[in-house]
């Protein structure tokens, strides 16, 4: 981040150092940071800081959820002391073993307590976003998630379509896993069917292990619950009691979860968008020349780039990415581009040392605006995430990348088509409308779902 003084470089353990870059290194700002080490607080007017999880439940034993977020060497160690305090645990921090992960969600299952994570990126509770989530409206549908773009987007297209959420329960990416045997996923299901106020469950994640899906659905057919399952790219023609539906993708789960909660959609206001977005399309297609034909996914989001190469990869023959599990189609996110191109650019590979993409954007940005560089290029197909934890203009802080990717191409004679999907709610604090308008503006196509952003951008290439 371009941070690193001399003075940094030569800080030892007990030293404190502050790094300010940009306008903001001014004497005001200094001053004001100084203010902070100095001033008293006025008594019962300070905000009560506990050195340990263990020290906290003593002085606060009303708590009971704790969310961790430290370097992973440590993250075990304190979900541990958590779940000893009788705390249910989010633990936002990832490079936590398995070893580490299968004896946390053990004792968490023996305690009957939640253990989401290690990794765990989305959580709402009790209509409370943790960590990256939505500002969703109360509903009756409960929602499992192995993935935390999957739980946002699910739980997004459940709020657009009138519908709402009892409870969002995120679960770590690795639970459905052979050695964690889903766990967490088997008791958020169970968490859930006992709520009264959760009448639909719907579960979202990539593809368990065989022998994790069969326990899964073991489950399933014992409750009385209608359960919508997405397991992106798994198998939808399993055999299932009545009341199970099976999605593979998560906008037709939210849609499933909705009709199951009763509630009426409005036919001809989708049909009407739709018109207009082929409309869209037809001008975008004509603009493109016969060399355009590839798309390049710059995506914040992991589970949003794994459905979006789902889609894509049967309509668009060859095309690889690093969320890829199939021989011929996994490439390392720091490879050349060649044709067409999904990346998860919030992978490990990309944030080691650095913030997700979510919260910082400038690496998405300076691979948007190469890609005008590529004559092969037709197609610049981005998320946008909104909400908690997330960064407060997303739009805003894009436009300027594909503004001189288009510049870049059109030095060269060429077009480049891009279009864009927006993972938010008209609550959530960025403003949706605003976000809306500024990509508009500048020309980006605007899909309502992940899905049909997919679907959109291999219309205009074929």
């Amino acid at each position: 981040l371009g941070l690193l003084t001399p003075e940094l470089a030569d800080a030892k353990n007990g030293d404190l150092m502050i790094v300010i870059k940009g306008d903001a290194a001014n004497d005001e700002t200094l001053a004001a940071i100084e203010a902070l080490f100095t001033r008293k607080e006025r008594a019962g007017s300070h905000e009560a800081r506990y050195a340990t999880i263990a020290s906290a439940k003593t002085h606060r034993p009303d708590s009971n959820l704790a969310v961790i977020s430290v370097n992973g060497t440590f993250a075990a160690r304190e979900a541990r002391q958590a779940l000893e305090n009788d705390l249910n645990v989010m633990l936002f921090s990832d490079n936590v073993s398995l070893d580490d992960e299968l004896a946390l969600k053990q004792l968490a299952h023996e305690k009957g307590l939640l253990m989401m994570g290690p990794d765990c990126g989305t959580a709402v509770i009790n209509h409370t976003g943790l960590c990256f989530a939505n500002q969703v409206r109360r509903g009756n549908i409960g929602v499992v998630g192995a993935s935390g773009t999957g739980l946002q987007e699910v739980s997004v297209q459940i709020d657009r379509l009138g519908g709402g959420i009892t409870q969002a329960l995120g679960t770590g990416g690795r639970d459905l896993s052979r050695e964690i045997g889903g766990l967490m996923m088997l008791h958020g299901i169970r968490a859930l069917a006992k709520e009264p106020d959760t009448e639909i469950i719907v579960l979202v994640s990539k593809p368990p292990e065989q022998s994790v899906a069969d326990k899964i659905f073991e489950l399933l057919n014992t409750l009385e619950k209608p359960v919508v399952v997405c397991f992106l790219e798994g198998d939808t023609a399993r055999e299932c009691r009545e009341g199970v539906y099976l999605c593979d993708n998560l906008l037709d789960a939210a849609r499933t979860a909705v009709q199951l909660a009763g509630v009426a959609q409005d036919a001809g206001r989708e049909e009407a968008r739709a018109a207009r977005l082929q409309e869209e399309i037809a001008r975008a297609r004509e603009l493109l020349q016969p060399g355009q034909r590839s798309v390049r996914g710059l995506f914040c989001g992991g589970t949003l780039c794994a459905e979006a190469l789902f889609v894509l990869r049967g309509r668009l023959g060859k095309i690889r990415s690093n969320v890829s599990h199939r021989d011929g189609e996994k490439i390392d996110g720091k490879e050349a581009c060649r044709g067409s191109v999904l990346l998860d650019l919030g992978d490990d590979e990309f944030t080691n040392g650095r913030p997700h993409p979510m919260i910082e954007p400038s690496l998405r940005n300076g691979k948007i605006a190469e890609q005008g560089d590529d004559p092969e290029v037709g197609v610049i197909l981005l998320d946008f995430e909104l909400g908690y934890g997330s960064h407060g203009d997303p739009a805003g802080e894009t436009v300027p990348a594909i503004r001189e990717a288009r510049a870049r191409a059109r030095a060269q004679g060429r077009e480049l088509a891009v279009v864009g999907y927006i993972c938010g709610t008209a609550a959530d604090k960025q403003d949706l409308s605003g976000q809306r308008a500024a990509l508009l503006a500048e020309g980006v196509i605007l899909a309502e779902s992940n899905v049909e952003a997919a679907q959109t951008a291999a219309d205009i290439l074929l």
